[in-house]
């Protein structure tokens, strides 16, 4: 059976939580913050998924390291992109992959660089740092015994300093502008699967952990599946005052994904960001005529990523939709060319582009 991340997964009894590698530096209040996706990025880092935990079918293992190195090489052709992953896998890594992708000797479970890779901050006068944020395998339900250390092995490598303030979260469960306002579902965080405290103790280590000053909060779904509902699926910011929300077109009461996309976008309409602006938003509509017809796959082309020069999106096969969604990306990114990828393996575990990447911002 495909373990799906809209599942709530009991993968072990025990799940192993990993031990940090070193001191991590306690973070007060300071310049550092987290850039804009857009901002320019030194490189691209993805994750090569390998645990037999999470993928028990070979074959299906085999089709989400296609997925993954697909990604590599569309990515590589805009920016620098590094590939985690133990030394033992390079050689058939280096096999599929383009010179435009470095292989480093980090170990890794799963491939949600999103959530388990490292998240950088930058202090803008040429600092960089990892803000740590505690990844617990989406609240203890999947094993982590490799990603739950990825993000200070590779402060280690790159000789920069960790921040912690102590909140466990990640990243694809908020979505900010670069500009200091931010916006997720409580669902995500204000959960003791991941923090205890109230929701305005868990707001103030959001906004020091990402240098924001402004957080908007939509309910979200909690325990329909592994991430508890992460916003990045649903909505994006295009830049600051701009964002793009994917929609199911129609309203249906019984459907909770239904319901709970609705009551964000309500929320959204009437909120203002950190600047007093009220949010401009841009709707797309889930396809009707995917590849694959299940439930429980995920297609979201609001689950896209934004690359030096480039856009890199799903498409899944429904004609019209797929050329929508090409379509408004191009608007939303005019500057950028938006390159369109089969990721289907991605969406039967409730994942896609977005999940799978993580930036490092230029300094």
């Amino acid at each position: 059976m495909k373990m799906r991340r809209r599942d709530v997964l009991t993968l072990m009894s025990g799940v192993m939580m990993a031990p940090p590698l070193s001191p991590a530096l306690t973070q007060g209040a300071t310049n550092w913050r987290v850039p804009a996706e857009e901002a320019l990025h030194e490189r691209t880092l993805l994750q090569w998924p390998v645990s037999r935990a999470v993928y028990p079918e070979r074959w299906f293992l085999r089709e989400v390291q296609s997925a993954i190195l697909a990604l590599a090489n569309t990515i590589a052709a805009y920016e620098p992109v590094v590939m985690l992953a133990e030394a033992s896998h390079h050689s058939a890594i280096r096999r599929h992959v383009s010179d435009g992708v470095d292989l480093w000797n980090i170990p890794t479970d799963d491939l949600w660089a999103r959530d388990s890779g490292p998240l950088f901050c930058v202090d803008g006068h040429g600092g960089l740092a990892i803000r740590q944020l505690n990844f617990n395998g989406w609240g203890g339900r999947q094993s982590h015994s490799s990603d739950g250390l990825i993000a200070e092995r590779v402060a280690l490598r790159l000789g920069v300093p960790i921040l912690d303030n102590g909140l466990v979260g990640e990243p694809g469960g908020v979505e900010q502008d670069g500009a200091g306002t931010l916006m997720a579902h409580e669902s995500s965080w204000v959960n003791p699967n991941r923090n205890s405290g109230t929701r305005h103790e868990i707001e103030r280590l959001l906004l020091e952990a990402y240098g924001a000053s402004q957080m908007i909060w939509a309910p979200g779904l909690m325990g329909l599946d592994i991430t508890d509902y992460h916003i990045d699926a649903l909505a994006r910011f295009v830049r600051p005052g701009s964002v793009l929300m994917q929609m199911p077109g129609y309203a249906d009461s019984s459907d909770p994904w239904n319901r709970a996309a609705h009551d964000t976008r309500a929320i959204l309409e009437t909120t203002i960001d950190g600047w007093g602006r009220t949010l401009q938003i841009t709707e797309i509509h889930d396809p009707r005529n995917a590849r694959v017809n299940a439930s429980d796959f995920l297609a979201s082309y609001a689950n896209y990523y934004v690359c030096n020069g480039a856009v890199i999106a799903a498409e899944f096969g429904d004609a019209e939709a797929d050329t929508m969604a090409h379509d408004t990306l191009t608007k939303l990114y005019p500057e950028r060319e938006v390159i369109a990828v089969n990721v289907d393996a991605l969406g039967w575990i409730g994942g896609g582009i977005h999940c799978a990447t993580q930036q490092q911002p230029a300094v």
